[in-house]
């Protein structure tokens, strides 16, 4: 039978439990604290960790009534260990130690990127790498060769801000409140692409990007605008920040998949739930020939199923954790290339 795994995902502002059979996700329960967060302007660490600490507990225990799972058969606990905020992390992992030490079962720490990785496993259960995946999140943004499903290779990404966070910072100028990308995409389709936006190409071809200068030219412009005491529109400039931002990924991650003769495309990361990602990279596939797998909106921001999916990756390779396992604030994404 298929190990039955819990996943348990605490780096951010979302406490989050899952459980899944094999590649079958049986449950996927989240306690958030995002709305106590946004009355701050973004995430409070003290705060979150004491809404982890009062949410863990009944998160998990729903995880697993939904999945109607006996705790007693579980076959491995799979928690997040990094990145993320330090005191929350350490919530999900002491719990997480203490389920896996009290059942005499494995335990095993997963890297948060690593997690929004594996979210496609979940929506395909026969798919299989090699493949060229688009990683947009919070904090990395690059393209990556997935040779395996325990080893990739990075062909290029941002040099200095990630998608999410420009997406943020720019939300901030326009007045909108955190977290920024949803309503970035909300006042989007109320305007047009017509704002002048830079190149964000770095270099003569390859991968590499940035996201500094068109977040600075954004700002930039909206000041100045402002200051003029011109006439302007907040939707155009969100729209048009949007597609700049986007577009590259989209181009980057085809050409990715035609240079490495992969014939499909996967993705993982918050941004990926950005509509206009999704409608122009499937539309953008689908042209070059290439099929595409997108995880659920649900699973491409914080959520455990993802950590349970590669929680049944290092399982079926035999990687473990230690109970001494520690939470880490900062992977840098070269670390998690290979496992």
């Amino acid at each position: 039978m298929e190990p039955l795994i819990l996943g348990i995902e605490s780096s951010c502002d979302e406490t989050a439990a899952a459980v899944i059979r094999g590649r079958t996700l049986l449950s996927d329960e989240i306690i958030s604290s995002a709305a106590l967060q946004a009355q701050y302007g973004g995430v409070v660490p003290e705060l979150a960790s004491r809404a982890h600490t009062d949410a863990i507990g009944e998160v998990v225990g729903r995880a697993l009534c939904s999945a109607n799972a006996d705790m007693g058969r579980l076959d491995a606990v799979a928690v997040t260990y990094g990145a993320g905020l330090l005191g929350a992390l350490l919530v999900g992992l002491s719990f997480a130690k203490g389920l896996a030490y009290s059942l005499n079962i494995p335990l095993i720490g997963v890297d948060h990127i690593r997690g929004h990785l594996a979210a496609c496993y979940l929506e395909d259960a026969d798919l299989k790498p090699p493949f060229v995946t688009l990683l947009a999140s919070g904090g990395h943004t690059a393209v990556l060769y997935t040779k395996t499903e325990t080893e990739f290779e990075i062909l290029g990404g941002t040099l200095d801000d990630a998608a999410g966070e420009a997406f943020d910072k720019v939300a901030r100028v326009l007045g909108l409140p955190y977290p920024g990308g949803p309503h970035i995409e909300a006042l989007a389709r109320e305007g047009k692409d017509v704002v002048p936006m830079p190149k964000m190409l770095k270099g003569a071809g390859g991968y590499d990007f940035s996201y500094s200068g068109l977040k600075t030219h954004v700002i930039n412009y909206a000041h100045t605008m402002s200051q003029r005491g011109a006439s302007w529109s907040k939707a155009d400039l969100a729209c048009s920040f949007q597609h700049a931002a986007l577009d590259i990924l989209v181009r980057k991650t085809v050409e990715g998949a035609l240079e490495k003769g992969c014939g499909t495309v996967t993705a993982g990361g918050g941004v990926v739930a950005n509509g206009y990602l999704r409608e122009t990279l499937t539309a953008a596939c689908r042209r070059a020939g290439l099929r595409v797998v997108l995880p659920a909106k649900r699973r491409c921001t914080d959520n455990a199923a993802m950590i349970a999916a590669e929680g049944l990756i290092q399982f079926e390779a035999g990687n473990f954790s230690p109970l001494t396992l520690n939470a880490c604030a900062s992977i840098p994404l070269s670390r998690t290339a290979n496992r």
